[in-house]
């Protein structure tokens, strides 16, 4: 099954394309912003790169948060409309759900904490334990992501957070390299899930940081 995914919800913008087990195209890259005029391109990179046609994707897999606001559309709203142009499934992941497959195949281990500094003195938190989630994607004060994380004892730490996380846990913790979601953790996920019939929806766990005139939020 040929399956195309992207993910633009954090600090990078990453593009994979995968038939099975073998990696046709993956590009990733670093940024904090300009994800809706790179993703479009990139696309098209990976596509040209493993001399694919876009007719011949059979799933099509995106992170749908949580995210920056921005973040978070611009990958939804693309792959939305590529999955109304082919008539192909889209499958949704959340990011801390990708960035805890990738920390878990680096290090070996079965139980992760995907933590992401949200700001605010916040963090978003996943808990999983081989295929368990302990904890389902969440928002919390950093201090009680710290706690949580301590109460479930020794595992491999991923995302932004980790770093910071892993200075003020036990040496049985392990910090992986991932910090941010990668698009061929999105597919290799989305590979195992079933079609949904219907286009997945951003995950938002806040509101986000952008005010209206008046103080009304973004929603």
């Amino acid at each position: 099954m040929t399956l195309l995914a992207v993910d633009t919800a954090l600090g990078a913008c990453s593009v994979v394309l995968l038939d099975g087990d073998d990696i046709r195209a993956h590009i990733l890259e670093a940024m904090d912003r300009g994800h809706a005029e790179r993703l479009a391109p990139m696309v098209d990179e990976a596509m040209a790169s493993a001399g694919a046609k876009f007719s011949s994707l059979r799933r099509l897999a995106v992170t749908v948060g949580p995210g920056t606001f921005t973040g978070q559309r611009v990958g939804l709203a693309f792959m939305r409309g590529l999955r109304l142009a082919l008539k192909q499934p889209l499958v949704g992941v959340t990011t801390l759900e990708v960035m805890a497959a990738a920390a878990s195949d680096e290090t070996g281990m079965a139980k992760v904490a995907a933590i992401h500094d949200a700001r605010r003195e916040e963090a978003y938190l996943l808990l999983k334990d081989g295929a368990d989630v302990v904890l389902q994607p969440t928002v919390m004060p950093f201090a009680d992501a710290l706690a949580r994380i301590r109460s479930f004892g020794p595992c491999a730490l991923a995302g932004t957070g980790a770093a910071i996380a892993f200075d003020s846990l036990s040496a049985d913790h392990v910090l992986s390299s991932v910090r941010q979601p990668d698009a061929l953790w999105v597919a290799r996920l989305a590979q195992n899930l079933p079609a949904p019939q219907q286009a997945p929806g951003p995950l938002y766990l806040r509101a986000p940081d952008a005010k209206l005139p008046g103080g009304k939020a973004l929603v």
